[in-house]
């Protein structure tokens, strides 16, 4: 007699099938994400797909509010903790780095590509706050408000891609070894911010 069929709460094949569409839509991009190659990873029946989904439409929209609310709420954190932290450059540049390069830097990218546009509000923001309120005044005026947030999202556009992207982009401009690279970026985002943002520069590290 075959093995039954392991049965799971629904909430566990619900998830269990968004990771596995998650998976293949990092791996081979909207196309990829079909009802059967899910229900193949997940070992159940076409039918049991449908069942939660609908259909495969209703699968992919699922899949990218799941995946995109995975990516704001892991770069949120980041932001909350770096504040909660104390607020130092070279932590944030470090705390977000680590976010997209735990998978979720080609997950933003597939998600991307299928579409998915975040229209929500700037998650961010905090991160904003804390450096805004510690530039320097000059002339007594404190710089404006939108060169700080210009520079926080060159800075989480150029993390966000880094995983996908930053080996090629700095080998263009004759720079290889792409680990050694990478942390020579991350250490001159730390300085650019540094510098632009005419914040206290951090203490050096050993």
């Amino acid at each position: 007699m075959p093995p039954s069929r392991k049965r799971r709460r629904p909430d566990e094949t619900q998830s269990l099938i968004l990771y596995a569409a998650q998976e293949l839509l990092i791996e081979a991009g909207p196309r990829a994400v079909e009802v059967r190659a899910v229900a193949e990873r997940v070992g159940i029946t076409d039918a049991g797909v449908n069942h939660h989904f609908g259909s495969r439409e209703g699968l992919l929209a699922a899949v990218l509010r799941h995946s995109s609310g995975r990516i704001r709420a892991a770069v949120e954190d980041a932001a909350q903790e770096w504040v909660r932290a104390g607020a130092q450059i070279p932590e944030l540049v470090d705390r977000i780095a680590e976010v997209y390069a735990d998978g979720y830097g080609e997950l933003a990218m597939a998600l991307h590509s299928a579409g998915w546009r975040d229209h929500s509000d700037g998650i961010l923001e905090p991160v904003v706050d804390a450096l805004h309120a510690a530039r320097r005044k000059s002339g007594g005026r404190r710089p404006p408000r939108d060169d700080t947030r210009l520079a926080v999202a060159a800075l989480h556009q150029a993390l966000a891609t880094e995983p996908a992207y930053g080996a090629e982009f700095r080998r263009t401009a004759g720079i290889k070894e792409p680990d050694a690279s990478r942390r020579r970026q991350l250490r001159w985002w730390t300085q650019t911010l540094t510098a632009v943002l005419d914040l206290d520069r951090p203490a050096t590290r050993t």
